[in-house]
């Protein structure tokens, strides 16, 4: 393996180990058996691997620092903003700085040079930063899994995105719609991957046609605009939107007014157990929604429409989102839902990593965060 450089991942799968393996076997750190020890440092002379100077010099001494790295498109989205105020609330804590990396990245030697760790936000599998940065020599903590082929990060925090989109469609097949539609974001990390994924397993799942349409990872709110408007005119049976990208559902909003459709709930029949407000849970058992295929009448006709093939152009809309924010929060009429809670998404992505320095989590720990379906009036049954 003389071609490229020879990294720690190589040198974990000729010996058969994890990466932290590999590397708590070449510092002389860990729990790692005698022999498990010398095998790997013999695989690591046979493959002629050299430790990263940049990580050399941390084991000796700390930077006090952990970097940041976010997708090129957080600068504009509320989302990623609260999460880096979460995470540098808790590095603080810690007593550690936080940097933030440029978009575009760097070589991995200069950033490991100047952080004890780093945070990896919605790793990109297109992003030519990240594999460097998983393998910077330094621990590394993902914000969501990395789909790629790169060296496994030193943890994880991960969110139950399938469960959340899950949520939104039970709830408004719940409130009355028969075909929901799904503004999915592009992309190739796991939020984006997970939501495509999501909409068309459920709607197969229930025998629904789930209108499925692919908008940038953060459209803006005229993009969602006219993606509506375009699905409105050639599918005027849609009676719900689930608009993904953060800060986009007013697109859906004015698209909705342009053609005509009042916002709000298709069916005035009585729910279940999605009446509350608020729907908490990182995976899908620890959601309380009851709307199951048993819960619906197979058929029937909401109100104001003349049947599935024929809905009058007039039907009301029910209008969601897979993020909450500002903009759903103080939208007219206010956005129903799913509060990712970012600013402790960020807290507990920079809380792994700080225990991993300090010594108080193994690595390769994955932990899970939970989110919240707040719903509002743009599904709220009639008063």
């Amino acid at each position: 393996m003389t071609s490229r450089t020879v990294t720690l991942l190589d040198v974990a799968r000729a010996a058969g180990v994890s990466k932290s393996t590999v590397s708590d076997a070449l510092q002389g750190s860990g729990r790692v058996a005698e022999a498990t020890r010398e095998r790997v440092r013999a695989v690591a002379e046979q493959l002629g691997y050299r430790p990263n100077s940049a990580a050399r010099r941390l084991r000796r001494s700390s930077t006090g620092a952990i970097g940041l790295h976010l997708p090129q498109t957080a600068t504009r989205l509320d989302y990623y903003m609260n999460l880096a105020f979460g995470a540098v609330a808790r590095a603080q804590e810690e007593g550690l700085d936080v940097v933030l990396l440029a978009p575009a990245g760097g070589a991995s030697g200069r950033v490991a040079s100047r952080v004890d760790g780093l945070l990896v936000i919605d790793p990109e599998v297109g992003d030519s930063a990240v594999p460097g940065l998983l393998d910077a020599g330094v621990p590394v903590v993902t914000g969501e899994r990395y789909l790629g082929p790169a060296a496994a990060p030193s943890g994880a925090v991960i969110c139950d995105n399938a469960a959340s989109l899950t949520a939104l469609l039970d709830h408004v097949t719940e409130r009355g719609a028969r075909h929901p539609a799904v503004l999915a974001p592009a992309g190739t990390s796991a939020w984006a991957t997970a939501l495509r994924a999501t909409a068309a397993s459920w709607g197969q799942e229930h025998g629904v046609a789930v209108a499925l349409r692919t908008v940038p990872f953060a459209a803006t709110p005229q993009e969602a605009e006219e993606t509506t408007l375009a699905l409105l005119r050639t599918d005027p049976a849609v009676d719900a939107v689930i608009c993904a990208p953060d800060g986009a559902a007013p697109g859906v909003l004015r698209a909705a007014a342009t053609a005509g459709r009042a916002v709000g709930t298709v069916s005035d029949r009585t729910t279940g157990s999605t009446t509350s407000d608020r729907t908490t849970g990182s995976t899908t058992s620890d959601r309380t929604a009851g709307g199951t295929t048993s819960d619906r009448t197979a058929g029937s006709t909401t109100s104001g429409r003349t049947g599935e093939a024929g809905a009058h152009p007039r039907t009301p809309l029910l209008v969601a989102s897979c993020v909450d924010g500002t903009a759903t929060r103080s939208a007219e009429p206010p956005v129903t839902a799913v509060d990712l809670r970012p600013a402790a998404y960020g807290r507990a992505c920079a809380e792994l990593l700080c225990d991993i320095l300090a010594g108080r989590t193994a690595p390769d720990t994955v932990r899970r965060h939970a989110w919240a379906l707040e719903t509002r009036a743009s599904t709220a049954p009639p008063r």
